[in-house]
Formats: structure tokens, sequence, C-alpha cells
């Protein structure tokens, strides 16, 4: 699979990913995001940005690249990287999502910003979509936010379409939300096209703040599943001026930023086979990419550990986060 290339990756920051969640679009609920992007939110000055942020990346090590339909043209914008420097190409993973469609019109005040629906018909239509866009490029295809409710854990046309699409070469995976989704990716686990897993890698939130997914997460990974970690900066809050003063404190003791620390103590799950950084800015991508340097204590470990939330009260949280 694809992500081999990760395991034979020798650069320090070979394990952490960028995702473009934050820079395809120009709205998105990140703290701090007026100053992360300014005024000019216009498709040509995001596009620039993500090709910035994209070169420093790939320069710095980084190998895995994370967009999805619904992170508004993220898609279009990493095609093009891709497009224009085939060497880079050659040699990275490249995981887009499908299931959620965006609908903000590039706007940033949109009432509706994006609408999810697992159907085989969305996904036919997203999947001609992305191949539009990304062809041969595509490594990873995965569901969207799966929940223990979603019918993509029991659609079986859905799942022969999917596997479909696993005997052609590409990996199959799916994302996670909400406070239940440990329940989610165990379900997941148990989805079987002709006794065969269909799922080889899950994509969770996991942070300081929200650490309720590490049991299922290990399993998936004693599984034989790929674990993808998205939002390790909880949409910011972990990161300066927002952060706990625990995280503070500690980030004080490394000599490094608040982020680099959240990052590194996910960093340190042994099940953890890629961490997304969410960067908007290139003095921020260079500040997480420093996680790969953090060596955190047990002393630490166990202060940090007093951050973690009650899994409800962090995502009721999160869901009340505004768009920017």
């Amino acid at each position: 699979m694809p992500f081999a290339r990760l395991a034979t990756a020798t650069t320090p920051t070979c394990h952490i990913g960028l995702g473009l969640a934050a820079v395809g679009r120009p709205g998105y609920i990140n703290l701090g995001r007026e100053e992360d992007l300014g005024t000019d939110r216009s498709a040509a000055a995001l596009r620039t940005r993500t090709h910035e942020l994209l070169d420093a990346a790939y320069a710095q090590g980084v190998r895995y690249f994370d967009v999805a339909r619904s992170y508004g043209r993220s898609e279009e914008f990493l095609a093009d990287w891709l497009n224009a420097r085939p060497e880079a190409a050659a040699d990275v993973v490249v995981g887009s999502k499908w299931g959620y469609t965006y609908t903000a019109g590039w706007s940033a005040d949109a009432e509706t910003h994006e609408v999810k629906d697992h159907s085989v018909r969305t996904y036919d239509r997203q999947r001609a979509e992305t191949a539009e866009l990304l062809g041969d490029h595509l490594d990873l295809y995965q569901i969207h936010s799966v929940t223990p409710d979603s019918p993509a854990l029991t659609d079986k046309e859905l799942h022969a379409r999917l596997a479909e699409a696993a005997a052609t070469g590409l990996t199959v995976g799916f994302s996670t939300s909400g406070p239940a989704q440990a329940d989610a990716i165990r379900a997941a686990l148990a989805v079987t096209v002709d006794g065969e897993p269909l799922f080889r890698t899950v994509q969770s939130t996991y942070n300081a703040l929200e650490t309720s997914a590490g049991p299922a997460l290990a399993e998936a990974h004693d599984a034989g599943l790929t674990v993808i970690v998205k939002e390790g900066m909880a949409n910011g809050r972990l990161a300066a001026p927002h952060a706990p003063d625990a995280l503070r404190v500690v980030a004080e003791e490394t000599g490094l930023g608040c982020d680099a620390v959240a990052l590194a103590a996910v960093l340190r799950q042994p099940w953890a086979g890629v961490v997304l950084s969410g960067a908007a800015t290139l003095t921020q991508l260079d500040s997480n990419l420093h996680a790969a340097a953090v060596d955190l204590d047990d002393d630490q470990l166990t202060r940090l550990a007093t951050l973690v939330e009650e899994p409800n009260a962090y995502w009721e949280r999160r869901g009340s986060l505004p768009w920017h």
C-alpha cells in the first residue's frame, strides 16, 4: 500500500502530514483565522499560499498531504502543485475524502458551508470529481466523518463500490468525528467484503483535550490499519495565545511552541502513523514541524493529561466555533 513509502522514509518529519482544510477555502473554524489569512481570500491568493506551504512542507520532509471534496478548492490546488512538480509527485502520498459537499460558494459568511451525505450517489459523483482533478496522484480515498449512525457502515452496495476501487490499487479508508468516535471505529473495523476487511486507514480527532478515541485507534493499528490523526491542535485551542496554562508551562520547559508540544504528545502514541499539521502560514508550519524534535518526559505527559475534557463537552465546544 502507498503508506509503505512513509514507513521507509528517514526524515524526522516523515510522520507529520499537511492537511489543507484551512487554506482550501476562505472560511473555516480555526481560531485566529483573521490574523492567519488577512483580508485577501481570493482563490488566487489561497492557491499561492497553498503552494508555498506545500513547497515548504516537502522541503522539510513531509510526505503525506490530505485534502477533501468539501475543503473548497483544496484538491485543485494540490493537483496544480503535483502537476508542476513531478519529482515530488512521485515521492508523496495523497489522501482525499468524500461524503461532504462544499456549499459556501467561496464565502466565509455562508449560512451552510458543507452538507454531509454518505450515499452511493454522492460517492459516485465525488469519486468522478476527485478523479478529474487528482487522477493517478490519488493514493487514499476516505469516507469523510463517519459516525456510528452513518449509513456508510451498513450500505452493502457502497461497500462493493469501495472494494472495486480498492481492487484497482486505491487504498480505502474512513475518518471519524463526534463524541462516539470509538464506536464508529470499531463498527468500521467489522466491515468486510467477501470476508476481507474493507478499510485500510482510519483518520480521527485526537489531541490533548480529546483522547477518547485512543483505545479504538490502538485496536485499529493492531488490526493493520494506518492511523492518521487530525485536529491535533484542537482547531487552534492548543496554540498560543489560546493554549491552556499546563501546556504553556511544558512548552516553556522545552523551549518550543505550544503547538509543537501538542503535536509531539500525539506523535508519542505508538499507534499514530501520521499526525496532521493544519498550518495556514509558513511560520505555523515551521513551528508545527518542530514537534519531531520534542522529547517529553513522563512528568510532562502527566501534566498534559490533566487537560483532557469529557468528549461531549469537547465536541459541543467545537461545534460552537464560528466559521471565520
